[in-house]
């Protein structure tokens, strides 16, 4: 199966838990490419990029989020190569200062 670019939007109490941090071990687990960021609206931004199959699990995964978090939705949508470049030169999945 090809592989996807996805850009999601988490939205709820998904800052000040570890939810970055849990969706790029998460990811990393399942050797996907991306990044992760908080949002000075109290969203958390991410992309993932892999198989079809192994993304769409993580985005079903990130409904939940870690034990603290209390995620509302999730918005999902179809992304292009050019959004995997904000990762750090080197890195398959980026953990990215807020904007």
């Amino acid at each position: 199966m090809s592989d996807v670019i996805r850009h999601i939007i988490v939205r709820g109490k998904v800052q000040g838990v570890g939810y970055r941090a849990w969706i790029a071990g998460e990811a990393m687990a399942r050797h996907l490419a991306g990044w992760a960021r908080n949002r000075k609206d109290g969203t958390v931004e991410a992309v993932l990029s892999g198989p079809h199959d192994t993304v769409a699990a993580l985005i079903e995964t990130c409904r939940h989020g870690p034990g603290m978090a209390r995620v509302s939705a999730v918005d999902d949508e179809p992304a292009d190569a050019d959004m995997l470049n904000l990762r750090a030169r080197g890195e398959r999945f980026s953990v990215l200062p807020t904007i």
